[in-house]
């Protein structure tokens, strides 16, 4: 009953929580270097770590379907895909699964930081094979016999199921895990651990820093979750994935049980269909869904076969191969996450790769592609000159003048730039005398200046010399 973080075991029930949403195993979500700051598992800064593929050589791979992020595991696509459910769904659920630990509300939870107990997440992972009911409480036995087989004690009947998701949901989810089991992070129970051949599905567990590892999964007949670590959580060695640590315990007890509780096929609900969809856009397959090889050839097919309800269905065709015309930038999920600004790829939206022309020359509307600039006429042969056409006259053609002679590069006067003078404010509103009204007069003609008469010239009356005159000279 130790509460120990789920690690990565925790994400079916983030892809659960998607799939009730309308998104499906073949949505398209963003594998690629997220910002910590987002998840802060490790630290606040920095990028995202990838631990859950549990492989040294792990790489982003880009847009890729939901399906193939829940079997590898992939950490940013899980959190890009949570982050669209909404952390409130996914705890809802979690704790509607069986999970009555308390989960932190934050998108770390995504990946398993919050401490649940074994025997919670065992009780949960019932979801996927009973058909999106869990039965209502847990409980370690069921029965004590004599070793003649007389039963000494019975436990008392729980009756009672608890229903988690629609059995479309759980049923979309289990075939994800039996893919992680075959193909994914848990390939090796049956490459190298030797797991019987029989229905089974099941998904690993790894814990940051490598302090917990887990594994749960499950068959028709019975549900089994191991997990390893110390009774003080520290790092059990680096690299303890947990496919490496406690696949192996599960393998066994999974070969044990298939005699005494033999396994059957999981039955697809009706509500299910199988729609071929394109795994580069996650739109509805076309007839041109294939990628080119750089080295030419023939190409390879990228659509496949997917599960999904009604309501799931893709509407619009394949964004990324067919019809030039048809092609569109297609935002990627979890536009408003954060990217690491190491990140190679720190777009939230992933560009469609060009591969024919950008509009089509007969659907070019707007003259997009077209030029719209009139070619110049083409020039004719000159006629032959008749002896009745006048001259043509020529220009005589002068010679070459190199740049920089100073005929042709004579300074130009700058003028001088003259200082700015500040502009002296306008008197305000409050400064200005108000302007007195009065009523014009109107304007009388002048009366006609008539000339005066010529004044008179008279004759000038001679002096007579005194008699001082003559002492003076």
């Amino acid at each position: 009953q130790a509460h120990r973080p789920a690690g990565t075991a925790i994400k079916p029930f983030v892809y659960a929580a998607a799939f009730e949403k309308g998104l499906f195993p073949g949505t398209v979500i963003e594998d690629s270097a997220l910002d910590n700051r987002v998840v802060m598992i490790g630290g606040t800064t920095g990028i995202l770590g990838e631990w859950g593929p549990e492989r040294a050589d792990n790489r982003y791979e880009g847009p890729i379907t939901a399906r193939q992020a829940l079997a590898k595991s992939k950490n940013g696509a899980t959190v890009r895909l949570g982050m669209q459910a909404g952390v409130e769904a996914v705890l809802e659920l979690a704790k509607t699964a069986g999970i009555a630990s308390p989960l932190r509300p934050y998108p770390a939870t995504f990946l398993g930081s919050s401490e649940v107990t074994v025997a919670e997440l065992a009780l949960a992972y019932t979801t996927f094979p009973n058909g999106g009911w869990r039965p209502a409480q847990p409980f370690i036995l069921d029965r004590i016999e004599e070793k003649d087989g007389t039963v000494v004690w019975q436990a008392p009947k729980r009756g009672g199921r608890t229903t988690v998701v629609p059995p479309e949901i759980a049923y979309e989810v289990h075939s994800v895990l039996v893919d992680a089991l075959e193909s994914g992070t848990g390939s090796a129970a049956r490459e190298r651990l030797g797991l019987q051949q029989f229905p089974a599905a099941g998904k690993t567990g790894t814990a940051y820093d490598f302090t917990e590892a887990l594994f749960a999964g499950y068959d028709s007949a019975i549900t089994v979750a191991v997990r390893a670590g110390f009774d003080k959580p520290k790092k059990i060695y680096r690299g303890a994935f947990g496919s490496a640590v406690v696949l192996p315990i599960w393998v066994d007890v999974m070969n044990a049980s298939v005699a005494r509780y033999p396994p059957k096929e999981i039955p697809q609900p009706k509500g299910i269909v199988k729609v071929e969809i394109c795994a580069r856009s996650g739109g509805l397959a076309t007839d041109k869904c294939f990628d080119k090889p750089k080295g030419g050839g023939k190409g390879e097919r990228t659509s496949y076969h997917e599960i999904a309800t009604k309501e799931q269905i893709p509407t619009d065709p394949c964004s990324v191969h067919g019809d030039a015309s048809m092609r569109i930038a297609r935002d990627l999920p979890d536009a408003g996450v954060p990217r690491a600004e190491l990140a190679v790829d720190t777009s939230n939206v992933r560009p469609v790769a060009v591969r024919g022309p950008t509009v089509l020359a007969s659907k070019d509307p707007y003259n997009a592609v077209r030029s719209t600039v009139r070619p110049p006429k083409p020039k004719t042969a000159p006629a032959e000159e008749t002896k009745d056409d006048p001259p043509i006259a020529t220009i005589p053609i002068t010679e070459d003048v190199p740049a920089g002679t100073p005929a042709l590069t004579e300074p130009m006067q700058e003028e001088p730039i003259l200082r700015a003078e500040p502009v002296t404010p306008q008197t305000t509103p409050e400064e200005v005398e108000p302007v007195e009204v009065r009523r014009a007069e109107p304007v009388r003609r002048a009366p006609p200046v008539r000339p005066s008469g010529t004044p008179a010239i008279r004759r000038a009356q001679p002096v007579q010399p005194s008699d001082n005159d003559e002492e003076d000279y």
